[in-house]
Parts: structure tokens; C-alpha cells; sequence
């Protein structure tokens, strides 16, 4: 028999696979969209979050608020259905069992694995990758070229921020990200945490043979 091993992923990926989660199945509404997109691209995140405040609290109280695609989307589905994004969501429990482990390490040693990472793929093209494809035409208010890394590069490649500067800014965009879905893992119920150490090994393995076997 197969047991599959799922890693890595957001908090909201998890919750979908373990907890069943059912996304609001509500079709985009292109003319809404675009007004959002307008007003997150003059004003910036701030009055989409305002609006998310005012028309479904709950939403806006667990959202990335920094995140316009996620706060437009959260806006599309409470103006369009007239119910919030929390009263659409359900879960259909799966019919599975799930072993759920957490790794994590010291903030300050992922800060540095970070800052790291983030030097090594501007050092192997990443402002060539975006340039390239803003040539090929794909908007900066695209989704994908939106996200972190993409969205600093773009703003280089406009003059607004010095190579620093947008380095600086992707390692600190992302120390946040990580803080954010920290907090949201850390509100899952059933993970077991494991430091990533030599130490935490044996541990994980006998749970998973205890979890295997029961």
C-alpha cells in the first residue's frame, strides 16, 4: 500500500487537503475586477482592506492585507454574492486519515536562509527573468507578476528602487510572509512541531511507524 507524503504549501493549501475545504465557486466579474485593480494600483492595499472591513470583518480579520490579489478576491465574492467569503466556505471532512508534522526552526536562522536565498536569485537572473517577461507582455498587475520577488523587480526595472533597495525589500517581504503563515499554521489544529534538529529525527520517526501501524 501507498502512503503518500504531501510537503510543503501554504497554510490555506493544507487546510483545503486535510479539513476538505470547499472554495467559494464564484465566477470572476471582470468589470469589478478591474476597478479593484485600478484603485489597489493609484492608492495601493489600504482601501481594499478599508472596503474588505466594512463588508466582511471576518475575512479581513485573517487575510494578508498587504496581498491585493487576495483582498480583491475576498472583494469580488462579498459584492457580487452579497454573502462573505466566510459564509461561502465549507469543508466536506476527507475520508482519510492525516499524520500532520511541522518543522521549524529559530526566526533569526530563517531570517539569514532567506536573506540567502534571496541574494542567490537576483545572483542568477531573477531581474532578467522579469524583464523578459514584462517584455513578452505580461502586465505588473498580472497575479503571478504581482508576486513577491516579481513585484520588487518591477519596480527596479521602473527606476523606482535601486538594486539594494529592491533586494532589501524582497528579503523583508518575506520575512513577513513567513511570520503570517506562521501564525496561520500555528492556529491548525493537530500539527505536531518538531525543531529541525539531529534530535527531533528519532522522535518524528517513531510517530510516524505509531501512526502507520495503529
Amino acid at each position: 500500500q501507498r502512503v503518500p507524503f504531501l510537503v510543503g504549501g501554504s497554510a490555506l493549501y493544507l487546510r483545503a487537503v486535510v479539513q476538505g475545504l470547499r472554495i467559494p465557486e464564484v465566477p470572476p466579474n471582470p468589470e469589478l475586477r478591474q476597478e479593484l485593480e485600478n484603485l489597489a494600483a493609484t492608492e495601493g492595499w489600504q482601501p481594499l482592506f478599508q472596503r474588505l472591513q466594512e463588508l466582511d470583518p471576518v475575512t479581513a480579520a485573517t487575510i494578508d492585507r498587504r496581498n491585493a490579489r487576495r483582498l480583491i478576491r475576498a472583494l469580488e465574492i462579498v459584492i457580487t454574492t452579497g454573502k462573505s467569503k466566510s459564509e461561502l466556505e465549507g469543508s466536506d471532512p476527507p475520508p482519510y486519515r492525516v499524520l500532520q508534522i511541522g518543522l521549524e526552526r529559530p526566526r533569526e536562522q530563517l531570517y539569514e536562509r532567506i536573506d540567502r536565498r534571496v541574494e542567490q536569485m537576483v545572483a542568477q537572473g531573477l531581474v532578467e527573468e522579469t524583464a523578459n517577461l514584462l517584455a513578452r507582455g505580461y502586465a505588473q498587475n498580472l497575479p503571478a507578476m504581482s508576486s513577491l520577488g516579481y513585484r520588487e523587480i518591477g519596480a527596479y526595472l521602473r527606476g523606482e528602487l535601486t538594486t539594494e533597495a529592491a533586494i532589501e525589500r524582497i528579503q523583508i517581504e518575506t520575512h513577513r510572509f513567513v511570520r503570517h503563515q506562521s501564525t496561520w499554521f500555528r492556529k491548525m489544529q493537530g500539527i505536531h512541531w518538531f525543531q529541525m534538529d539531529q534530535e527531533s529525527t528519532a522522535s518524528i520517526y517513531t510517530l510516524v511507524n505509531q501512526f502507520l501501524n495503529h
